[in-house]
């Protein structure tokens, strides 16, 4: 008979396994780190995630996180409000922000279209965006999304609904690598793709 672990230790692995990115050995290796942790450690890791639980919600204008409505991009009157970079999380504002390279403001998607896992257009926040087009004096939106399929599809479906705007619609210029992520690119790479970015053509 194939041994097994206790249940508090396979439920602790289970939960780990259903995060992003963890696969069932990467979650029992955290899970058996986290149990060899003080408790004060353990403490302290569960005051973090329940803190930034109850603290943290979605920017009411571009779906970042934030802590208050707004998020500190749009809250800061520095920021080109005519101007719009789409990404499809958060942690892609992060990755263009440390290129210092894009003053504008953002829209966080919180996704990317993929017909095979049952993502479409209305699970994304693109009906907000259309919105803000009507509210707010934006003369162009950068499509960031990443340059793999779904990141395409998702741009080329963008690139069509906002195209009777007659807004400016670009993509980032060429140098990110095919199939890869906005927050993995080096900053150098991602700021000379916003500075040369292209128009979209139909």
């Amino acid at each position: 008979m194939a041994a097994s672990y206790t249940i508090p230790v396979q439920t602790l692995i289970d939960q780990l396994g259903r995060m992003p990115g963890i696969g069932p050995k990467s979650a029992q290796r955290i899970a058996f780190h986290l149990l060899k942790l003080s408790d004060e450690d353990v403490d302290r890791l569960a005051s973090a995630i329940t803190d930034a639980k109850a603290r943290v919600r979605f920017c009411a204008r571009c779906f970042n996180f934030a802590e208050d409505e707004l998020c500190p991009i749009c809250a800061d009157p520095r920021r080109d409000p005519s101007v719009l970079c789409v990404v499809e999380e958060s942690r892609d504002i992060i990755a263009l922000e440390r290129t210092g390279e894009f003053r504008g403001r953002y829209h966080v998607l919180l996704g990317v279209m993929n017909p095979i896992d049952g993502v479409g257009p209305d699970q994304l926040k693109i009906r907000e965006l259309v919105m803000r087009l009507s509210n707010e004096e934006i003369t162009e939106i950068i499509v960031c999304t990443n340059p793999n399929t779904e990141g395409e599809v998702t741009a080329s479906y963008l690139s069509r609904i906002l195209k009777p705007f007659n807004i400016r619609i670009t993509r980032p210029a060429s140098g990110l690598p095919v199939g890869g992520d906005l927050e993995y690119a080096d900053e150098l790479t991602l700021g000379r793709a916003i500075n040369g970015r292209r128009v979209i053509e139909d």
